[in-house]
């Protein structure tokens, strides 16, 4: 996940993925005074992969020994995330080999995150399911009214 917004453009990112790399496979961007993290998305069905001549691209990395270095796949992405360095694309694969990705670990201001959106989905299920529980218990005053209030109501007050 990519928070623009907190993005400063130091620059850490970029100097901590070229490190590890050899070259970054982040971007930061600046427009009209704001940074912009450029970074691949991982894409379901991505376009990188499937203009491939050669199939280098797989789901997270190119293959560079079988990258010919043709650009097809820098050009069709939709984010700009593909880079070419030496004629090899490279891309972000989120550093599997690592606890957490160098660009993540060196952003001072956080503005660059991995989300487990399975993790996600539960947080959000179980909050949900927090504000559901409530309904059709009793209220406070013993009654066993339920307590499913429109807006309508609400802003008239008729409910404190």
């Amino acid at each position: 996940m990519i928070q623009p917004d907190l993005c400063d453009g130091c620059l850490d990112c970029e100097e901590a993925c070229e490190k590890l790399h050899g070259a970054s496979r982040i971007m930061i961007r600046e427009i009209e005074g704001s940074y912009y993290p450029i970074i691949c998305q991982q894409c379901e069905d991505a376009p990188c992969k499937t203009i491939c001549p050669t199939e280098a691209i797989e789901d997270k990395e190119v293959q560079s020994e079988k990258c010919i270095g043709c650009g097809l796949c820098m050009l069709i992405c939709p984010f700009g995330a593909v880079v070419m360095e030496d004629r090899k694309a490279q891309k972000c694969h989120q550093c599997p080999d690592l606890d957490t990705p160098a660009c993540i670990k060196a952003c001072s201001k956080r503005a660059i995150n991995i989300i487990d959106t399975e993790k996600l989905k539960l947080e959000k299920q179980a909050k949900h399911i927090a504000k559901l529980s409530g309904v059709g218990k009793k209220s406070k005053q013993g009654s066993d009214i339920i307590n499913v209030l429109t807006a309508k109501t609400r802003a008239k007050g008729a409910f404190k």
